[in-house]
């Protein structure tokens, strides 16, 4: 990159203004060989006349439309709205041959085509151990009791109808799968960054902390250390969950999200929301918690979701999400139609706390600056990050890296692997490479 782009990108507060975005667009029209040396110009510039954005000679702003002269349709029928059918391609994807049967596997959520950080509940990825359900609210029961007659004085069992009852609160975090980004541990396995990082959502949950129901059966907190969570589905999900989670507050007893009941592939009508922590903890169809005073050793954490380390020994109980950030656009699949200004774009969170900075390049890691944050910055949610990028129409390998406020930084595949190794599949938070090739297609790529 020459000096004068390194001026114009070296900072997160060094970024082209409305005039110079103008005069960039404009400038593209003239000719791609003198375009790069009209947007640098373009960036200094403080004022310009007026230039329109379109394509020369593009009359369709001239001629009013058929839906600017006549009758649009009536109120929607059906009482629930949908997207655009311009838009029917935003999916979730299943990915075909990754599991035997769809009722024990995974739809990835679109990352590329979203904005903001929260997901609309019908893009929401799925995880499914024995297929979902769509239970009947007026016989799901919730049961607390404890794993003997001394560490809770009275079991109790709520109706839906008697939690949604008590007070309740709302709160953004995302959910991701531990197996998140676990088929790239070897090497590049998927094109996108829907199948590479779409195990992971992020929602507004509204519940009763999970505190206030033990409260309320009278735990004894001197003895129950941890609690035992467990689903109505087939495969009888459980899940231990250690008492420092649910003292703060954080753990919610969950009926709502994003406003409305949670849906059926998501755990209606009740699931545990377990801020910060792996997804297979955040039980669906929630039907029993138990208080215990030893973690419980399910069969879905001595067997399952255990990180196998160098040397063969495995590590149990390792639920928390790490500091981790990837770049949505540009990113695999993806084309750059043309030289010029663009706005790099992607999420960043960390299951330890807020997002404090995300830092870019698209130099594979030699050069990087600090990226735009987009509020609310919250503690075990998603942050939008943004960055100015001028792309001259050479190859560019663009990736992000993420820091907590804990400390931790998101590693490389080569830090990640040292400690790690590359036969492991949880928790993958290693930098994603996204290499922009001349002719504008994006492809992933990994960096040795």
């Amino acid at each position: 990159m020459n000096d004068a782009a390194g001026r114009l990108m070296k900072a997160p507060e060094n970024f082209l203004d409305a005039a110079g975005i103008r005069r960039v667009f404009a400038q593209a029209r003239q000719g791609r060989r003198d375009f790069i040396r009209g947007a640098f110009a373009a960036a200094g510039a403080t004022a310009a006349a007026p230039i329109a954005l379109g394509a020369d000679g593009d009359a369709n702003i001239l001629e009013l439309p058929a839906h600017s002269k006549g009758l649009g349709q009536g109120v929607a029928s059906d009482g629930y709205g949908k997207p655009s059918k311009y838009e029917r391609n935003v999916q979730r994807r299943h990915s075909p041959g990754l599991t035997q049967t769809t009722q024990s596997s995974v739809s990835f959520a679109p990352l590329q085509s979203l904005f903001g950080i929260v997901t609309p509940s019908g893009l929401h990825f799925e995880r499914h151990h024995q297929g979902w359900w769509d239970v009947d609210p007026s016989k799901h029961r919730l049961m607390v009791n404890g794993s003997d007659d001394k560490i809770i004085k009275k079991a109790m069992v709520f109706t839906m109808d008697e939690l949604m009852r008590l007070p309740s609160v709302s709160r953004f975090h995302f959910i991701e799968c531990g197996a998140n980004t676990g088929m790239e541990w070897g090497n590049v396995a998927v094109p996108t960054c829907q199948y590479s990082h779409g195990m992971i959502s992020c929602s507004e949950f509204t519940g009763v902390p999970l505190k206030t129901l033990l409260d309320l059966c009278g735990a004894d907190w001197k003895r129950g250390r941890f609690v035992l969570a467990e689903g109505a589905d087939g495969s009888s999900m459980t899940r231990t969950i250690p008492r420092s989670l649910i003292d703060s507050g954080e753990v919610i007893v969950a009926y709502g999200q994003n406003g409305e009941m949670l849906r059926p592939e998501n755990g209606y009508p009740l699931r545990l929301v377990v801020p910060g922590v792996q997804g297979v903890s955040w039980v669906k169809y929630l039907r029993r918690i138990e208080v215990g005073d030893k973690p419980y050793g399910s069969k879905d954490e001595v067997m399952h979701y255990i990180d196998l380390m160098p040397g063969g020994l495995h590590r149990q109980y390792t639920s928390t999400q790490e500091c981790k950030s990837v770049v949505t656009t540009p990113s695999g699949g993806q084309v750059l139609l043309d030289k010029g200004f663009y706005n790099i774009s992607g999420l960043a969170w960390s299951g330890r706390g807020k997002v404090k900075r995300v830092d870019v390049s698209v130099d594979g890691g030699r050069n990087w600056r600090v990226a735009r944050l987009e509020g609310p910055v919250m503690a075990k949610c998603l942050t939008r990050f943004n960055i100015d990028w001028v792309w001259d129409g050479k190859p560019a390998l663009v990736q992000s890296r993420a820091s907590d406020d804990s400390g931790h930084v998101q590693p490389s595949y080569q830090q990640l692997r040292a400690v790690r190794g590359a036969r492991s599949i949880y928790h993958n938070n290693a930098i994603q490479t996204w290499l922009v090739q001349d002719s504008g297609e994006v492809k992933n790529v990994q960096l040795s």
